[in-house]
């Protein structure tokens, strides 16, 4: 497919996203009331599942998904929540395990979970609202913004090249053991990080995963708007889209407020310990060797972060009503660039990919104790998000099942981890 039928495609199911309402984006002045779930929703809106033909019966209350995340749940593979929303109407919402066992919270709607790689793609929307603004052009190179980085880098390596994970760059290992104590020093941290990335092939060259890839573009949203990435995607994404849950939670908060999810995370010796109460702990799976979630005293900029299930809900419909982005930028975002497959493509920060006929954005994420994912159906206005808070949840089954019940496809998982 050339890219001028992309681009019309793309264009054409931007305009089918819908709106916010029925996702808790209120008038002000509109009473909210709490329902039983710990979701906060307007007076009089707290609506049963809708039904009908653009409701397919496995995504239902006791359809195929549903009994499977319950099995998943019932076999201990599963502490968490999904939910799937269609057309800003909430048709499935479950609730499982406990979100901190020691003060005995269960996980409800309302708890905020850690994202992982999964909010990798609030950086991308960041640097696509200063375009918009004008204050800068993806074709500008690394070193239009910042200093201190090797000629090759700031001389070539442009900010589509970091967008698009074609940097060419190769970022060395992080120490997963450091225990950080400030939001400063996580940010000299990343910020020397990146700066010992390697040009390993020409720009242009799809990259494995990056980390400069992320950490240098969360650094020039702080240089051109001169507060930190944090304070910037609150105030312009979180806060435009209501996500009134959602935040980058420091480790005092993670232990203290009983809104956020602790990540159980399960050690050589089978136990499970709460990853954010024992830092001395780490993971034995050689993915993630040594790593514990609770290390880090704020999500590194360009990753991580909190949210909840509604939370990421609203943030789906505002990509495509213009919230945070105009639609043209929108479409910037999720136009098909890397071929990665034969109906799957990388985008900027999310992957893309053509299931049973239709468009689906998506990104994973997932750390010792957490897994995280969020799709979004434009062509259909379906929202489907899994958040889970223990190890050995079968992230990519779980996609694969929610694809299958809102599309029909077979089967068969996702990418973006």
């Amino acid at each position: 497919m050339d890219s001028e039928s992309v681009r019309g495609i793309n264009r054409r199911r931007l305009l089918g996203w819908g709106g916010l309402a029925g996702v808790g984006v209120v008038a002000a002045g509109v009473p909210l009331v709490v329902t039983r779930s710990g979701q906060a929703v307007a007076a009089g809106q707290h609506r049963p599942a809708p039904t009908g033909p653009d409701i397919p019966r496995d995504t239902r209350p006791g359809g195929a998904y549903d009994r499977y995340v319950a099995k998943l749940a019932a076999q201990g593979k599963f502490s968490g929540v999904v939910l799937l929303s269609h057309k800003g109407r909430t048709v499935l919402s479950r609730s499982y395990g406990m979100a901190d066992k020691e003060k005995g919270i269960r996980n409800h709607e309302g708890t905020a979970f850690s994202l992982s790689s999964a909010g990798k793609p609030f950086g991308a929307v960041a640097i696509l609202q200063l375009a918009q603004q004008g204050k800068l052009s993806l074709s500008d190179t690394v070193g239009t913004h910042l200093k201190g980085y090797a000629k090759d880098i700031a001389d070539r390596v442009t900010i589509h090249h970091l967008l698009s994970g074609t940097s060419g760059l190769n970022t060395p290992d992080e120490d997963v053991r450091r225990i950080f104590q400030s939001r400063k020093e996580v940010q000299e941290y990343y910020e020397q990080w990146a700066r010992q990335s390697k040009v390993v092939a020409p720009p242009g060259t799809p990259t494995d995963h990056s980390g400069a890839e992320v950490a240098i573009p969360a650094q020039i949203v702080e240089a051109v708007t001169g507060t930190t990435y944090w304070d910037y995607v609150q105030e312009n994404i979180f806060k435009r889209c209501g996500m009134t849950g959602s935040a980058f939670y420091t480790r005092p908060q993670w232990l203290t407020d009983e809104r956020i999810a602790h990540p159980y995370m399960t050690l050589a010796d089978g136990s499970v310990v709460d990853a954010v109460r024992n830092l001395d702990k780490g993971s034995p799976s050689p993915h993630v060797l040594g790593k514990n979630p609770g290390r880090s005293f704020i999500d590194a900029p360009g990753d991580g972060g909190f949210a909840t299930a509604p939370d990421l809900v609203r943030f789906g419909h505002a990509l495509g009503d213009g919230t945070v982005l105009d639609r043209p930028w929108a479409d910037v975002l999720t136009d098909a660039k890397i071929p990665h497959g034969p109906a799957s493509f990388g985008a900027y920060g999310i992957p893309v990919s053509i299931v049973n006929g239709q468009w689906t954005y998506q990104r994973a994420g997932g750390n010792p104790g957490v897994s995280a994912n969020w799709d979004i159906y434009p062509d259909t206005g379906w929202v489907g998000v899994i958040l889970g808070n223990c190890d050995g949840v079968p992230l990519q089954e779980m996609i694969g099942q929610e694809m299958q019940a809102v599309t029909g496809a077979s089967p068969g998982g996702g990418g973006g981890g």
